[in-house]
């Protein structure tokens, strides 16, 4: 029982932290750590994305719908550039954060 307090205890003062660093006991940083989000998130959704990709074009040559499978393998390149393009994705969130307004420096 004993163990498990102690867990509840160290996720309730983790939880508490930005309250108590608000309240002046230490210095607050301007946001969250996302150093590694962007590899993350190409190395969980770019395979999902390429078998996906692989399924609807197989299916679009087997019903002979060509048009559609070009228009298809055409926006899978740019979504796969997004995935695939090292630093695309900073890129563009700096972009928006820009056009809405927020300081990015």
């Amino acid at each position: 029982m004993l163990p498990l307090l102690t867990g509840l205890a160290h996720a309730a003062a983790d939880a508490l932290h930005p309250v108590l660093t608000l309240a002046g006991t230490t210095t607050v940083t301007d946001g969250p750590d996302t150093g590694g989000l962007a590899d993350w998130l190409r190395g969980f959704f770019g395979p999902l994305f390429l078998v996906i990709v692989s399924i609807v074009a197989i299916f679009f040559l087997f019903t002979r719908e060509i048009t559609r499978f070009a228009q298809f393998i055409i926006l899978a390149i740019f979504i796969g550039i997004v995935f695939y393009v090292p630093g695309i994705i900073e890129v563009l969130a700096v972009a928006i954060a820009r056009a809405m307004g927020v300081n990015t420096e």
